[in-house]
């Protein structure tokens, strides 16, 4: 690669792990200092997410950013290993858990009469439960069979064939999981989502049908009120729309190409350029910076800890100046 080209991914994975850091960081505490949001089964999936994503960003991504500013393997294979062990787990671990907020997104929605008693704490623990056994069941494979270590094509310590002499099982291994973690979250998000709009768009309908039969009553409303009105509901449509589409198509954006290039770099005769395998893997990076904004702090209930938090911290650094200048 160009010293160009080279330069931009590593800034690309130094601010993407620090942004990462701090927006999941900023999530566990505002979980951890509001008892609402843990008292609701959600924040279980949201913990889980928060957590390998901030493991991602303290072990894989400096790792990566070492491997493409030295060119070579940053460290030795013992460590290595290890974190190809910790990626396998925790990406795996972080797409499981995107997929059980779909699915608890989904009862919500299509079941809000009977959501507690179909989503509850231990419902919701299994599901964890499930997705670490799934996601360690990968990691001690590709651990026992050697499977882990410095890659030059994505300048990280990956899921890596040393030898290709164990091709097959190798590529069995590959879209076993694959299949099993992407496609898997992807069918399920499709699912749960497009279910949900459905019911949003449902909803919308009928709230629309009340609005302008309310307006045609009101004779005498002034016409830019009914506009007013009619825009309203044209932007509530657009919204439950618009967060679907980010829910999916970030998930999509950021997974897919690398997902692809794994499964494309199985053919023998093929050859991935480094830039690109490290822009993949910039790209799923950049997952676990979203996350924390798509999942949590644009929601108003982490919006108005946040800013809780916030202003209790700059109160607490005001007083010593006030009783200063008092004095």
């Amino acid at each position: 690669m160009s010293g160009i080209p080279e330069f931009l991914l590593e800034v690309c994975v130094l601010v993407t792990a620090v942004v990462s850091l701090l927006t999941n960081l900023s999530v566990l505490l505002c979980y951890c200092q509001s008892s609402e949001l843990r008292s609701h089964v959600p924040g279980i999936f949201i913990l889980n997410l928060s957590f390998s994503n901030i493991l991602l960003a303290a072990i894989n991504m400096p790792t990566t950013f070492l491997g493409v500013a030295e060119n070579g393997k940053p460290f030795g294979d013992p460590f290595c290993q290890a974190a190809s062990f910790a990626e396998t787990f925790l990406t795996t671990n972080a797409m499981l858990s995107m997929a059980a907020l779909s699915v608890d997104r989904w009862i919500a929605v299509v079941f809000p009469l009977s959501y507690s008693s179909k989503m509850r704490y231990r419902d919701a623990l299994l599901m964890v439960a499930y997705s670490w056994l799934q996601s360690l069941g990968f990691s001690l494979t590709q651990l026992l069979m050697n499977w882990g270590g410095y890659s030059h094509t994505y300048a990280s310590c990956t899921v890596h064939l040393e030898d290709g002499s164990r091709l097959a099982p190798y590529a069995a291994f590959t879209a076993l999981f694959h299949s099993s973690s992407f496609l898997l979250c992807l069918l399920v998000l499709c699912f749960a989502y497009l279910k949900v709009l459905r019911v949003a768009r449902s909803h919308c309908k009928r709230i629309d049908v009340i609005t302008v039969q309310t307006l045609l009553l009101l004779v005498d409303i002034h016409p830019s009120v009914k506009e007013r009105c009619l825009a309203q509901q044209k932007k509530r449509r657009q919204r439950a729309t618009k967060k679907i589409c980010i829910f999916i198509g970030s998930f999509v954006l950021c997974f897919s190409p690398y997902v692809v290039t794994r499964l494309v770099e199985l053919i023998p005769s093929v050859h991935i350029p480094r830039y690109w395998g490290v822009t993949t893997k910039c790209l799923t990076y950049a997952k676990t910076s979203t996350d924390a904004f798509v999942y949590c702090l644009l929601r108003q209930q982490y919006r108005k800890v946040l800013v809780n938090i916030i202003r209790r911290v700059l109160r607490k650094n005001q007083y010593p100046l006030s009783a200063y200048g008092t004095s």
